[in-house]
Order: structure tokens, then C-alpha cells, then sequence
């Protein structure tokens, strides 16, 4: 955090060596006793003895290295004084910080030292009086609030608003201080606090003063300061309630409590749900490797007996050819020595009646071996026929071989649906992991972007005054110019009304840029400006930009976390079944 006056008004002249550890131990001292902050939020730590370096902001050991090269260093542009803050400085971070970043938001260690019966101002405010204004044209004027706010920041206090305060004279020379609703946003508030309070501006200085002059005074907002009459009291009742430290550590730690048993319960039910799924893909794979194996086997098995098929179809057909091929040579040989035979008996027929007996009884010798060449003919038929058989039976077994092979194609394509089931399976889990922030507009429950401009009215407008190329130009022209508008945290077109007794803040409809609004554009336009400022007003009214909300469209209201859950659930029992209906559909497809 920043710095009071007392942590670096000390004397910056030069000591002696033997001066630098009393030094040390009494600035050491003051770090301790809580009189001065070095934390700005929970991740970042400041240098209290260098206000006027541009970067005041560390990380626990960039600070800590900072602090120890600084009290160690020899350069003559350090003074003993400045080198004795340091030490002190590193010494503290080390003895009293040396765990790092503090505990969360709600631990004692940030509030012990306040009053935790106390009434403060919820969220924690700051009250800052005595601003200077000038009487111009009928009207007091003075700051803004940036150019305070920044002045601030400056300072270490870091506040995320400064509203001046304005009456019907003008600027009433007050404004409020907002701080961030965290314990880091109070711890800075109480800063701020005592920082004027160190300088001797502080609210009881305020009351007490007689001559202000023209410093300011500021301090906390506190019970006195919400009851108070005048433009300060009745600001603080509109924006803010009175809550004690311990109110508003149980009221956190019930919402904690809520929030995590809610989260738990959701988490739970999720984790069951993706144990269901993990069992159903370990079991399909299990299937699958199953079906792999014995595919496997099969395709072995075909292999192997189509082999022996094989060899054994090639060695019938070789033996047949062999013993064909034999029996056609001793054929062709014996009818060449019959042919002989007959011509050298013809030639003798002439020699005598003997010979010529001799080779009738040749002749009809020569008849017989006909007859049983045609009977070997006959058999080369009958042979040919046993191969054209021996080939139908291997028509026949390919056949089956073939019906084999269809069976396994429908066995692969089975294992192929199976893998799709899988990636379907694994498709499903990562929804259930990974797909749980979709939630369209379309649907009645949704995100919607509360404080979002609709364009439509605009468009419409300038239609009618302008051709359509020329429309979108000015429309989106127009659009730009009234979304800076409605982030300019000095524009606010509100007023109060009592509403039960309630203060309630309405849209003023005499404001000058909506009243000029509702004139040049028409009534939609002005609707649709009143939206968004009414839906930033109520769920970003600091930070005047775009949030984002579970929304109930049905209903036109905040969705609950139970209606999300719920939503969430049908739509993932929708998607599943039509996962389901789509591996139907591609099973069938393929059959």
C-alpha cells in the first residue's frame, strides 16, 4: 500500500556508518507497528520511500530485490537516510512478509486492527470536502472527478471512482470516493484515511477548522457521514448501507459457503456422469480389441488354408499335364513305327504270298493296336473330363472362399461402426468436459450482455432519411457515438423516486441529449438508450461497461444457477440421442 507522512518525512540528510543501524531498526519499527502499508492488493507491494518513481507497483521479490540493491548500494546519489529506509524496507519483507501474497479476502489479518463493531459505509466510501470551485455563469464549477481520481491514484489509494457532488447552485465543493467492495479495496480506503489524517485533514480536523484555506480534507465514510443531513448524507442513503466488519465477513462467508456447496454439488454430479462415460468407452474398447484379435485369427486362418489350396491345386494340374504330355510322345512314337512298318510291308507285298500273309496278319496286329490307341484316346477323354470336374470342385471351394471373405467385410464393417461408436463415446466426454459454456440466445436460457446498445432502432431511423449504403454509416456513426455516452461515468441522466418508501433511481426524461434523442430519432431509438443505461445502472454502475449475465428469456429475468444446471442437463440428454440416432443412421447406411 502507499505511505503516511510520518513513513517518509524523516530528515533525508547524510549519517555516519555507525548511525545507519539505529536507522534501520527505527524505520524497521514503524513498518511493524502497522503505521504504514507496503501491500496495494494482494499480488502487488509499493515502495513507500519512492513516491515520485513511475512504477510503484512490485511483485513480492522484485520489491525485495529493489529494496535490498537499493540499501546496498554505492552510489553517491543515495543518502544514508534513504539507504536505511531500505534496509528496513528489505528487512520487513523478509522477517514480517515472507510468505508472499496474503491470505484471501475475510482473514483477520486485514481487519484485526480495526473495530469490528463499527459502521461503515457499504461499499467503503470516501468523503473528500473543501474542493475548490469558481462561480461562472450563474453556476459553481470545480474538477471532475477523473482528473481527482487520478490524483489519487497517484498517491497509492487507488479508488475506481471520484462522483462530485452537485446541487442546484453547481458544484458543492464535495465528492465521494469509491473503493473497490474487497478487503484490498478497504485496506485502501483506510489508507487514504490516514494519510490525511497524518497531514492533519482529517475529519476531525475538519470539524474543528476554523480557516480550511484551500487544502482538502477527506476521511472514511462512517454512520455520522450516512446520517448526516445535506447533499453528502443523502448521496451515501442512496448508493450505500451501513454494515459493521463482522456483518460483512459472515455475510461473505455464507455466500462462500453457499457457493461452494453449489459448485461441489454440480462438480459431483458431472464426475458421475463422466465415470458412467469412461466405464461405457473401456468397455467398447475391450469389445473392439476382442473383435480384433479374433479378426485376426481368421484372416490367419483363411490365409493359410488358401495357401494349401493353392499348392495343392498347382501339383494336381502339373501331374495331369505331365502324365497327358507322356502318353501323347508314346502315341505319337508308336504310330510313327506302325507307319513304317506298313510301308516296308507294302513293299514286300510283292516278294511272295507268304509275305503277303505275314503282313495281313501284320495288318490286322496293326488293327488291334488301333483299336487300343482309341481306347487311349478314349482314356485322354475321359482324363480331360476328371479336369474339367477337378475345376468345377475349384470353382466351387473359390466360391466359398469368396463367401468367406464377404462374411469377414461384414465382421471389418462391424468393427468399423464400433470405432465410430467409440469416437462418438469420446465426442460425448468432451462435451461433458469441454462444451458446457455453449448456451445460444436462441434458447430460454442464455448469456446476455446487460448494458449491450440495439442497433435495430438506429438503422431504422436513418433508413428514413437516408438511402440504404448511406443508412448503415450514419446508423453505426450514431451508435459509436451514444456507446460513449453511456461508459462517460459524469453522464447521469437519472433521478430518485420512493417507491414503498424506497429510493428508487428512474430515468430523468428531461434530460437535454435524451430529450434531443426521442426528437430527432424517434421513441424506439429512446427506448433502446433507457435499456442500457438502466441495465448498466443496476449491474455495472462504477465501471459503466458491458457485463454479462445467466439470463432467463422465458421469463425475461436473472437465471438461476439451478435453471442452467437444469437447461444444461436436457440439452445434453437432446445431443445424446441424436449422437445415437446418427451412428443408427450410418449403421443402417451401410448395410
Amino acid at each position: 500500500m502507499g505511505s503516511s507522512t510520518d513513513c517518509s518525512s524523516d530528515s533525508d540528510s547524510d549519517m555516519s556508518e555507525s548511525e545507519m543501524d539505529d536507522y534501520v531498526e527505527k524505520f524497521y519499527k514503524k513498518l511493524q507497528n502497522g503505521s504504514c502499508f507496503v501491500k496495494a492488493s494482494d499480488e502487488t507491494y509499493i515502495c513507500l520511500y519512492c513516491p515520485k518513481k513511475r512504477k510503484r507497483d512490485f511483485q513480492y521479490k522484485d520489491l525485495l530485490q529493489h529494496a535490498t540493491g537499493v540499501g546496498k548500494s554505492g552510489s553517491e546519489k543515495r543518502s544514508m537516510t534513504d539507504k536505511a529506509k531500505h534496509l528496513a524496507l528489505a528487512k520487513y519483507l523478509e522477517n514480517d512478509l515472507a510468505a508472499g501474497p496474503s491470505k484471501p479476502a475475510g482473514e483477520s489479518n486485514l481487519t484485526s486492527s480495526y473495530d469490528h463493531g463499527e459502521l461503515y459505509v457499504w461499499p467503503w466510501k470516501g468523503i473528500v470536502v473543501n474542493l475548490p470551485t469558481q462561480f461562472r455563469d450563474g453556476k459553481y464549477v470545480g474538477r471532475s472527478g477523473s482528473e481527482l481520481r487520478d490524483q489519487l491514484t497517484l498517491r497509492g489509494f487507488n479508488p475506481t471512482r471520484v462522483v462530485p457532488l452537485w446541487n442546484y447552485k453547481g458544484h458543492s465543493g464535495n465528492a465521494i470516493v469509491e473503493f473497490n467492495k474487497d478487503w484490498p479495496g478497504f485496506t485502501n480506503a483506510m489508507l487514504f484515511e490516514k494519510a490525511y489524517e497524518a497531514e492533519h485533514r482529517g475529519r476531525k480536523d475538519w470539524l474543528k477548522t476554523d480557516d480550511p484555506g484551500s487544502d482538502l480534507y477527506a476521511w472514511v465514510a462512517r454512520a455520522e457521514d450516512y446520517n448526516s443531513p445535506g447533499i453528502i448524507g443523502e448521496h451515501l442513503r442512496r448508493i450505500g448501507d451501513l454494515k459493521t466488519i463482522s456483518e460483512i465477513e459472515d455475510e461473505e462467508d455464507r455466500k462462500n459457503s453457499k457457493l461452494v456447496s453449489n459448485l461441489n454439488n454440480v462438480i459431483e454430479m458431472k464426475n458421475r456422469h463422466l465415470k458412467e462415460m469412461e466405464h461405457k468407452v473401456n468397455e467398447t474398447s475391450v469389445s473392439l480389441s476382442n473383435l480384433l484379435d479374433e479378426k485376426e485369427r481368421l484372416h490367419q486362418a483363411y490365409n493359410e488354408e488358401l495357401k494349401k489350396i493353392q499348392t495343392s491345386t498347382r501339383d494336381h494340374f502339373q501331374r495331369i499335364f505331365n502324365d497327358h504330355e507322356k502318353l501323347k510322345m508314346q502315341v505319337e512314337s508308336e504310330k510313327k513305327d506302325l507307319e513304317s512298318r506298313r510301308e516296308l510291308l507294302e513293299k514286300r507285298e510283292a516278294l511272295n504270298e507268304t509275305e503277303r500273309k505275314k503282313l495281313a496278319e501284320d495288318i490286322e496286329q496293326n488293327t488291334m493296336r488301333n483299336c487300343s490307341l482309341d481306347l487311349a484316346v478314349l482314356e485322354q477323354k475321359k482324363a480331360d473330363e476328371n479336369v474339367l470336374k477337378l475345376a468345377e470342385d475349384q470353382k466351387k471351394q473359390k466360391e466359398e472362399l469368396h463367401k468367406k471373405i464377404l462374411q469377414l467385410e461384414s465382421q471389418l464393417d462391424a468393427k468399423q461402426a464400433l470405432e465410430l461408436e467409440i469416437e462418438q463415446l469420446r465426442g460425448e466426454l468432451n462435451v461433458m468436459k469441454h462444451g458446457l459454456k455453449d448456451m445460444s440466445g436462441r434458447a430460454y436460457i442464455g448469456i446476455k450482455r446487460m448494458g449491450e446498445l440495439d442497433s435495430k432502432p438506429f438503422l431504422e431511423a436513418m433508413k428514413r432519411k437516408y438511402s440504404a449504403e448511406e443508412a448503415d454509416e450514419k446508423a453505426s456513426e450514431l451508435c459509436s457515438l451514444w456507446e460513449e455516452y453511456l461508459r462517460d461515468p459524469e453522464w447521469h441522466p437519472f433521478r430518485i423516486i420512493h417507491v414503498n418508501g424506497t429510493p428508487q433511481e428512474v430515468i430523468k426524461e428531461e434530460d437535454e441529449k435524451l430529450k434531443d434523442l426521442k426528437n430527432e430519432l424517434g421513441e424506439e431509438a429512446y427506448k433502446a438508450v433507457s435499456t442500457a443505461l438502466l441495465e448498466i445502472n443496476e449491474y455495472n454502475p462504477s465501471g459503466r461497461y458491458i457485463t454479462s449475465e445467466l439470463w432467463n428469456y422465458e421469463e425475461g429475468r436473472k437465471a438461476t444457477l439451478q435453471e442452467g444446471v437444469t437447461f444444461l442437463l436436457k440439452k445434453w440428454k437432446t445431443y445424446k440421442l441424436l449422437s445415437r440416432f446418427e451412428r443408427f443412421t450410418i449403421i443402417s447406411l451401410r448395410g
